[in-house]
């Protein structure tokens, strides 16, 4: 037991040595749609169920989602993707804002944002509906677009990470968003990344990237394998080896047949015109692969493989035998060919195969468990963690986010719970006072954690504060906002503000994840509190250099840096305030007068019953 309790805290450590890890994600970004329904009855037009829709969900998927994923597990993650002008472009938009994801995405006005929309009834999934043509693809300003997002974003990751080189993690799922140009770009700059991370549908669109760690599933590794050619190795054993048949395709890959070495029993060697065909059709998106009824054989998409030839053959053992070729096709240090439910293998340069295992769970619950699986690994192999270490934190991230129906999301308190540790260790309330302030500090710089600060009215919190205290938070350790009081903010803004009692607002603030603790203050400068705290870092929103911020030069003579962050455009408290009044004073104009947010009052009868969750 205290063994185990050890290896617990030794992996913990890893979890807590990534926090705020710089990562920028590329690639194909789209939302995912849950429909729930329920079906008591069948119509009368077909043999089929007559659903009502109860509830919808709205989630950020492909790159998207593993943007989530490293947020949640702590990461400071920057999304660069195309993303359509239009509704589910927004719901993108707002899924990250939610997860605290630095939205850098490139709006390309006509091309639509990807959507695969799910029905469900009773959990069970029922169909599948995909939008966006991957043929769509990206015109010539939106190639330049896209890399001028990418360049500006790698150095606003360094930038903010204090020089340090960023991580980069591609996906790369055929649906158009990372062209050749695009591809060439980031194979050109892999210097200005430590650790690069690939999960590609087709890893030969990638030769020359080099990257630390490449997540293939079963089919998509055993495509490459297909399309390398591919010679079997001599051997006088069973090792198991691939045969490629001449004449490959060049539109796809080819038919592999799995069998005993060379001199041994071969595959096709064994007929059998009574055995089961395959259980289930192979889903072509996904690459999945389906097993046949006699449990010998698997299948996917342009892909056959048969194990009738050797006892006990399965995908985990022929995905071991071929490690070393992977890592010789992909140039990657690390490979780790995924297995859905069953798990995962994994290898590195020691030649050394690695097995995890999964517990089976509906397909409605797996959802987007490989970004969960390729963010904890990518974050681990970033901190520097050993490679079976890195695994098992993987596997672990991507088992505890299939419990429930929806896209899997790992939260790094609920892996840390996973492995029995705390998950909060301050036992400050995020409200305080100005002395427990002091305390606070002191025990924070004690730990060597950095003190960023920032004030303001927060009178009708909005999306652009939210996203703006993100941001600052990223930039240190430790973030405290100081908010003023009623009478500060009618001395600052006139008699009629603040519209919400200084009670409301720092509880707002509190409550968002970003902000650690909420202090108060009466002055009409936080000049007093600057002093106080001695903060590393002074924050204020603004297009204004920091040389005009007021609070600059005492910042500054304490020893501090000041950062101005612009605020999302179009977003203010006055005009937030200023349209709620309007709207009140003449109720007449509205049923003459287009309002920008009628669609939030008269939403589409279908989606009465919406609710987003990221």
């Amino acid at each position: 037991m205290a063994g185990a309790a050890a290896e617990q805290r030794r992996l913990a450590t890893v979890v807590e040595s990534w926090l705020e890890r710089p990562v920028l994600i590329v690639g194909d970004a789209m939302l995912d749609e849950w429909r729930f329904a329920d079906s008591d009855r069948l119509c009368r037009e077909a043999p089929a169920p007559v659903l009502t829709l109860r509830r919808r969900i709205s989630a950020a998927g492909g790159a998207a989602n593993t943007a989530v994923n490293v947020a949640a597990l702590g990461g400071r993650a920057v999304l660069v993707a195309p993303v359509g002008a239009d509704v589910a472009g927004d719901e993108l938009h707002d899924c990250l804002d939610r997860a605290g994801v630095w939205d850098r995405t490139v709006n390309l006005p006509g091309r639509p944002t990807p959507v695969k929309r799910r029905m469900l009834a009773g959990n069970q999934i029922l169909l599948r509906e995909d939008s966006g043509d991957p043929e769509d693809a990206l015109d010539h300003d939106g190639v330049a677009r896209l890399l001028t997002a990418l360049s500006c974003a790698t150095e606003e990751l360094r930038a903010a990470a204090g020089g340090e080189a960023p991580t980069l993690v591609v996906c790369d799922y055929g649906l158009g968003a990372l062209p050749a140009p695009v591809r060439a770009w980031l194979v050109e700059n892999r210097e200005r990344y430590a650790t690069v991370a690939l999960d590609a549908h087709d890893l030969a669109d990638w030769r020359g990237l080099a990257p630390t760690v490449v997540t293939p599933s079963f089919a998509e590794a055993t495509r490459l394998l297909a399309r390398a050619g591919g010679t079997t190795r001599p051997t006088g054993g069973t090792e198991l080896h691939l045969e490629h048949p001449h004449g490959d395709p060049t539109d796809g890959p080819s038919e592999m047949t799995v069998g005993a070495a060379p001199g041994a029993v071969r595959a096709d060697d064994v007929t059998d015109s009574t055995a089961p065909g395959p259980v289930g059709e192979p889903t072509p998106g996904e690459g999945r692969v389906a097993l046949t009824g006699d449990g010998l054989s698997v299948t996917g998409t342009g892909v056959t493989v048969n194990t009738r030839a050797g006892e006990g053959v399965d995908r985990a053992v022929l995905a071991e035998s071929r490690l070393a070729e992977l890592r010789a096709h992909t140039g990657a240090d690390v490979v780790a060919v995924t297995l859905d439910t069953e798990g995962a293998v994994v290898g590195g340069a020691d030649g050394e195969p690695r097995r995890s295992h999964s517990t089976p769970v509906p397909a409605s619950h797996a959802v987007g468990a490989g970004d969960a699986y390729l963010a904890a690994m990518t974050l681990a192999l970033a901190a520097d963690a050993p490679l079976p270490t890195a695994a098992q934190l993987a596997q672990l991230a991507a088992t505890i986010t299939v419990s429930d129906t929806g896209t899997c999301v790992c939260r790094r308190d609920d892996l840390l719970a996973a492995l029995d540790q705390p998950t909060n260790t301050t036992t400050h309330p995020a409200v305080v006072g100005g002395n427990e302030l002091d305390a606070i500090v002191a025990e924070h710089r004690e730990a060597g954690r950095s003190v960023v600060f920032t004030n303001g009215c927060f009178d009708v919190l909005h999306r652009g504060h939210v996203r703006y205290l993100e941001q600052a938070r990223a930039l240190g350790d430790l973030l405290i906002v100081a908010v003023n009081s009623d009478g500060s903010v009618r001395r600052l803004k006139g008699p009629d503000r603040p519209v919400n009692p200084v009670e409301d607002r720092g509880a707002l603030l509190a409550a968002l994840a970003c902000v650690d603790h909420v202090v108060v203050f009466e002055e009409d400068s936080p000049a007093a509190l600057i002093e106080a705290v001695r903060p590393d870092v002074y924050v204020k929103g603004g297009d204004y250099p920091p040389e005009l911020v007021p609070e600059a030069p005492l910042v500054r003579r304490l020893g501090g840096q000041v950062r101005t962050l612009g605020y999302v455009p179009d977003r203010s408290t006055s005009a937030i305030i200023e349209r709620i009044r309007s709207h009140s004073q003449d109720p007449s104009a509205h049923p003459t007068e287009p309002s920008p947010y009628a669609e939030d009052r008269q939403p589409d009868p279908s989606l009465r019953t919406r609710t987003q969750a990221s």
